[in-house]
């Protein structure tokens, strides 16, 4: 089963500095029918204002990822942990048993970014938070794994759950193959570019959620850059 989320049909809120999108119900949007996908629980297509951010909060037992698609943002939180994430790079943050942080957009230009929420396999981690900046040669193709619960994955930053997030660009023509694990969910959401999936067409930022299906083909209509989480 393959369907396809429009980006136009999303949950959104604007607060003049943030302008989102829901790809799952979150905050005042509320979707019975779009609560999670698997463990995915949030998918949040973000743009944020220059020298704008989110101010110090708090969160526990989740696993988030961020992946940067423009600009860049900067993250402080209660365990002493800073860093900058630019375009293209992932950061991680494994709440756990609790952490406050803060993600700030210091630049000049807008930052846009995909803000993944996945439930952890157990509750009461210890709290960790990782950036690194992937190569971007080795996405050009094939998926290259950016965050991963599993430890083959020794390349990507790690996350306490069963759990993957990968990327992928294509040029226009461009195809590839991708075998999901048994049992598995996924959910691909493109950051630009127009490319089809088993034959469906997506448009850039629409979700496609993904069940029961065993072999992805995705073919590239337009230079794309997209990014798949797979869970249970």
């Amino acid at each position: 089963m393959i369907e396809i989320r429009p980006y136009a049909k999303l949950g959104s809120a604007n607060h003049g500095w943030l302008n989102a999108k829901h790809h799952f119900s979150f905050a005042n949007y509320y979707d019975a029918n779009r609560i999670h996908w698997g463990q995915l629980r949030v998918w949040n297509d973000d743009t944020i204002s220059p020298h704008n951010g989110f101010s110090p909060h708090p969160h526990e037992d989740m696993e988030i990822i961020t992946y940067v698609y423009q600009g860049a943002i900067t993250h402080k939180d209660s365990m002493g942990n800073e860093g900058r994430t630019e375009a293209g790079d992932v950061q991680i943050m494994s709440a756990g048993t609790g952490v406050i942080h803060s993600e700030y957009n210091l630049e000049d230009q807008e930052t846009k970014l995909f803000q993944i929420w996945i439930i952890p396999d157990k509750k009461g981690n210890k709290p960790t938070w990782g950036t690194r900046s992937f190569p971007k040669a080795e996405r050009h193709g094939q998926f290259s794994v950016l965050a991963s619960g599993y430890p083959e994955d020794s390349s990507a930053l790690p996350i306490q759950v069963n759990a993957k997030v990968l990327a992928i660009t294509l040029k226009a023509g461009q195809s590839t193959e991708y075998t999901i694990e048994s049992g598995k969910k996924a959910y691909l959401v493109a950051a630009k570019g127009r490319y089809q999936v088993n034959g469906h067409d997506v448009n850039a930022h629409d979700g496609v959620a993904v069940k029961d299906e065993k072999n992805l083909m995705i073919q590239a209509v337009e230079d794309s850059e997209i990014v798949m989480v797979e869970v249970f």
